[in-house]
């Protein structure tokens, strides 16, 4: 995770920034949280104040404190710790931070942007933070969209080094699956609302078209960017790509290691074969052999994948095979999984809380290759 040797930091000074001593000043038994920059921004906006947002969640732990006034306990070095939005710290200078901390306390980076659309240009965040609570799989606290159950209901991913069932092993695609796929009779949806993305994924799309003509088939294209109109989080557009198309276009708009967001879960749990499109390494989030990646493939050949599978009915079915072992889940549906009540928890975790760690080379973590500023 850390660039260079993540070490224990007994220092007086971490990056410049003062260090004081005033945990035992605060409460027993709560641990406070101090939003450092705005809480309108995600993921601070729904975070809650105070307790609250860990009450409503029925967290397993409530006693943690979300405030944005620096002064609430008097003084800022008496947090537990300080969460800073991604988007707009990765701007900021040395002197919009603190100049001090205490041993007790950590310094946590938050964003569920992807990094390519926010990243760093400074070293002033190198040697900074302790904590990061991102959608990367190597984070501390996980900021995403998709949890992986077995069929025992056990959380097994995504992660980054997961084990699992080969497709060869897998029990055969259900009848009712069967059935499904029996009525569909359209090639593939892609719902949309930004239609200038730094992936250029709209590029792509418009040279599949045109590839795809080539076998009387098309992409149909949802919101803004296309003339057909479906609310994605509506129950209706649901049962529409279950009922109605083969493939699903889940392409985001950037490219950063593990940036895989709600798009994925469209297909997944609607009965679609996911063709993606990213700089992730999807074999953390799905086993081999049940979804196409247009990244590697390209136009040309992902629409002859894509019409080759639609030929043989039995191909395209094995894709689904996986429904016999897996199932996706967004990360809010449970207690479990949530990402607030989690970020609340680990407070409360006293080796790791102890356990003294700093991302040294902070923008070689976050940015991807090649990222321009």
């Amino acid at each position: 995770m850390f660039q260079g040797d993540p070490k224990a930091h007994n220092a007086l000074n971490v990056n410049n920034v003062s260090v004081t001593s005033n945990s035992n000043e605060t409460r027993m038994g709560m641990k406070y949280i101090l939003q450092w920059t705005s809480p309108k921004n995600v993921p601070f906006v729904y975070m809650g104040v105070g307790q609250q947002g860990f009450i409503d969640r029925n967290c397993s732990h409530t006693n943690c404190y979300v405030t944005n006034d620096r002064n609430y306990l008097g003084d800022y070095t008496k947090f537990n710790v300080i969460v800073f939005a991604g988007p707009e710290v990765v701007v900021y200078d040395k002197k919009n931070l603190p100049h001090r901390r205490s041993p007790h306390q950590k310094f946590a980076f938050a964003s569920i942007e992807s990094a390519d659309n926010y990243p760093v240009c400074s070293r002033t965040l190198d040697n900074f933070f302790n904590w990061t609570w991102t959608y990367r799989l190597d984070s501390e606290a996980k900021w995403g969209y998709i949890v992986v159950r077995d069929s025992e209901n056990k959380i097994i991913g995504p992660k980054t080094n997961m084990h699992w069932m080969k497709l060869e092993d897998m029990d055969p695609t259900s009848d009712k699956i069967r059935e499904i796929i029996k009525n569909k009779t359209k090639t593939a949806a892609w719902f949309v609302s930004n239609c200038y993305t730094k992936s250029s994924r709209e590029t792509f799309v418009k040279l599949l078209k045109f590839e795809l003509k080539k076998y009387n088939r098309t992409v149909d294209i949802y919101g803004k960017c296309g003339s057909l109109k479906c609310l994605r989080d509506n129950d209706k557009c649901s049962k529409m790509l279950e009922n109605d198309y083969f493939f699903y276009l889940s392409f985001e708009n950037s490219f950063a290691e593990d940036y895989v967001t709600e798009k994925l879960l469209h297909p997944l749990q609607n009965y679609v074969v996911p063709i993606v499109y990213g700089a992730a390494n999807y074999t953390r989030f799905m086993p081999d052999g049940i979804y196409l990646n247009a990244f590697e493939l390209g136009p040309v050949k992902l629409a002859k994948k894509m019409n080759e599978l639609l030929e043989d009915e039995e191909k395209y079915i094995k894709y689904f095979k996986w429904k016999n072992h897996y199932s996706y889940h967004r990360r809010s549906e449970s207690v479990e999984t949530d990402d607030y009540c989690r970020f609340c928890s680990m407070l409360y975790e006293e080796d790791l809380v102890r356990k003294s760690t700093i991302y040294d080379n902070f923008k070689e973590w976050w940015n991807p290759r090649n990222v321009k500023c």
